[in-house]
């Protein structure tokens, strides 16, 4: 069925063939009227369109209007799906039945995200099952930027009447192979612009008593510290730019937040509340749940003003991502919950994106 979409996206604008697969984007719509558009080149959000406390709606994602900005953008993981391995492993090393993996360097000395060719930057099989229920699948070769095993993965994006993006991920291997999937969205709950405004006056709750503290180099010390006394401390609710520029360690080694929650849980496993956004200006809001043990924090520190979707500009604290995953380094950390995915065995994570407006 052919929409009359409101992002104002077009689907002929993302349709190329990439290493023998098409690419395209799909819209999703719910019964209220409100729209998510995904690309399958790297399972990219590049809309969601949902209204404020006077009923503008506009874009809360950061993303670009065509697959070659898409392909060529200043930030790789634009609001994507991230596999195999979200965030970073130290040096790109670990071990699995006594033997070495090394995976692709592309942060620093580190390894990032799955790699510069990972799940990002592939082309998924795509089936639109109903108006607002999207699959993609993707199956990683052995060794595929370094991992063990043949990893099969789907994804599957729902748009909920209630306004809500459930996420859910299903993966199988058929060897050992670790995995610690994502989805990068940079949300900017004031909707994207030129420019698109810092979001630093926005009121962050995480539900987390403890945080992953990191190394100059991003990668954890392995302790896992209290929040308490911290500007880490988001258990009541505070505006981001209340702490982000404090004279702390901890900030300095993120420059500003870029760490990951250990979310409190009853038990593992469970789908659970990890955050929740509230845009002041305008009113709307985000909630965030999921099953994962951790949500990365981050807020867009890096951004230098790059230009994205319709004129859009994308500047530092522009956007603020709630990456929700199991911890970073996790492979090398046999204390951290593990990331690990035998034969036999089915990978799961379902998080849920809540929007609302808050009067």
């Amino acid at each position: 069925m052919e929409y009359k979409t409101i992002s104002g996206l077009r689907r002929e604008d993302f349709q190329k063939e990439i290493g023998g697969k098409q690419v395209d984007l799909f819209f999703l719509h719910n019964e209220n009227g409100y729209e998510v558009a995904v690309t399958n080149y790297g399972g990219s959000l590049v809309a969601i369109m949902v209204p404020d406390r006077d009923g503008i709606i506009s874009n809360v994602i950061q993303g670009h209007d065509n697959i070659e900005d898409c392909i060529n953008s200043p930030e790789p993981f634009l609001s994507t799906l991230v596999g195999r391995y979200g965030n970073r492993i130290c040096k790109g090393k670990f071990h699995l039945n006594g033997k070495e993996y090394n995976l692709a360097i592309n942060n620093g000395p580190n390894h990032l995200h799955g790699g510069p060719t990972g799940f990002h930057a592939r082309v998924w099989d795509a089936e639109q099952v109903s108006d607002n229920v999207l699959v993609l699948r993707y199956v990683s070769a052995y060794y595929e930027e370094g991992f063990p095993g043949e990893l099969t993965m789907t994804v599957r994006y729902t748009w909920t009447n209630d306004n809500e993006l459930v996420i859910d991920y299903r993966g199988t291997t058929n060897k050992k192979t670790i995995v610690n999937m994502t989805s990068h969205g940079f949300f900017s709950l004031q909707g994207i612009a030129n420019p698109t405004p810092e979001c630093l006056d926005q009121i962050v709750e995480i539900n987390a008593d403890f945080y992953v503290p990191i190394d100059e180099n991003s990668i954890p010390t392995g302790e896992i510290l209290k929040v308490k006394g911290t500007p880490f401390d988001f258990t009541s609710p505070k505006t981001i730019g209340q702490d982000i520029h404090a004279d702390h360690e901890q900030i300095k080694n993120g420059t500003g937040y870029d760490h990951s929650f250990v979310l409190n849980k009853t038990e593992a496993g469970e789908l659970s509340f990890a955050a929740r956004v509230v845009e002041p200006n305008h009113g709307r809001t985000m909630e965030v749940y999921t099953t994962e043990p951790g949500v990365q924090f981050y807020t867009d520190n890096w951004a230098d003003g790059y230009k994205g979707q319709f004129g859009a500009t994308f500047g530092k604290y522009s956007g603020i991502c709630f990456e929700a995953q199991h911890f970073p380094d996790s492979p090398n950390r046999a204390h951290f919950p593990s990331v690990l995915l035998r034969p036999g065995q089915l990978y799961t994570q379902k998080t849920v994106y809540k929007f609302g407006t808050d009067k």
